[in-house]
């Protein structure tokens, strides 16, 4: 029994050690004091207490000292951590913009990378420019001609339009818009594949970096390729729609016609069948005036030699028809 007691009290005497050192960073304190940075035992303590790492915070210090910053306080940099802040890349971005000359605050950098962007990227951009492709951008001139252009931007990250400054997204939109501005205003396609130049003079003039948070230095044409003849393409189009509307128009003359013809058709019909009842109605006619004393025999007769001429003089307008020849015997007896 005295053994594993004797077992149990230097594991618990171990586990205190350890909890005394990481509630108490001795080491770390020892670190900060030799590197000329003033930071007391109990500070560290409490970090530890407001869970807030005690060596993230004492590294930002002693690199922050070493390059020469004074206005980087413990407090702040608690703060920003709380915060959700990144304090490892915003020490990095004020040494970095320290070195090259760009003026950037603690105030600034921290504003900056609570709102989402990379500060230690952004001093990097603003120091070493970079190159932005755009997408392959359509346009046509005014002879109809279809050009496809790529062009490269080179932008530089601005500072103070980090916050609340557009992205890439808007330069490329930008950029696209006045590419196709300025294809679209050339009077001829081979103007601008003579001077591709002129689109970079045109697009930089705009002034397209406003309200973003880059600066663009240069817009360079990478390339232009020749597309289709929009122009004639849209002029086949408007022929062969007023060739379907010509058609149209002329199916509906047609139907027209049909639908008269059809209704002269009926009408003359009717005509024919007025008349039959008209006919069927003489010789009731004549039965009528035998009866009431108004036609003789003689008138009667009279009217029938009238017909009997007309059939005739009709029989003999007409063409006779031939009468058909017999076949002859093949064999004469």
């Amino acid at each position: 029994m005295d053994s594993f007691g004797t077992i149990g009290l230097i594991a618990i005497i171990v586990v205190l050690f350890f909890l005394f050192l990481y509630y108490v960073p001795v080491v770390m304190w020892f670190s900060a004091l030799v590197s000329g940075v003033r930071v007391s035992l109990l500070q560290l303590i409490l970090m530890r207490i407001r869970k807030v790492p005690p060596s993230a915070i004492v590294r930002a210090m002693i690199e922050a000292h070493k390059a020469g910053l004074k206005d980087v306080k413990r407090d702040e940099l608690e703060a920003h951590y709380l915060a959700g802040g990144n304090i490892e890349k915003v020490v990095h971005a004020l040494v970095s913009a320290s070195k090259a000359n760009i003026d950037l605050t603690f105030q600034m950098a921290t504003a900056i990378d609570l709102a989402g962007r990379d500060v230690f990227e952004a001093v990097q951009m603003s120091v070493n420019p970079k190159v932005i492709d755009t997408p392959p951008v359509s346009a046509v001139a005014i002879n109809g001609i279809q050009l496809i252009a790529k062009a490269r931007v080179t932008v530089r990250a601005n500072i103070k339009q980090l916050v609340g400054g557009a992205g890439e997204e808007t330069i490329l939109a930008r950029v696209g818009e006045g590419i196709v501005s300025s294809i679209g205003s050339a009077l001829s396609h081979k103007s601008v594949l003579e001077n591709p130049d002129s689109i970079s003079k045109v697009v930089l003039a705009k002034g397209l970096d406003a309200g973003t948070a880059f600066e663009i230095l240069s817009i360079d044409i990478a390339d232009i390729d020749i597309g289709k003849n929009i122009g004639a393409e849209l002029q086949m189009d408007q022929a062969e729609a007023d060739k379907n509307i010509a058609q149209a128009k002329a199916e509906e003359r047609r139907a027209m016609a049909v639908a008269e013809e059809q209704e002269m058709r009926a009408k003359a019909q009717e005509a024919r069948a007025k008349v039959i009842l008209a006919e069927a109605e003489i010789p009731l006619a004549i039965a009528d005036a035998f009866r009431n004393g108004n036609l003789g025999v003689m008138d009667y007769i009279k009217y029938r030699n009238v017909e009997a001429d007309t059939a005739m003089r009709e029989s003999i307008a007409k063409p006779q028809q031939s009468a058909p020849k017999k076949p002859k015997d093949k064999e004469e007896k």
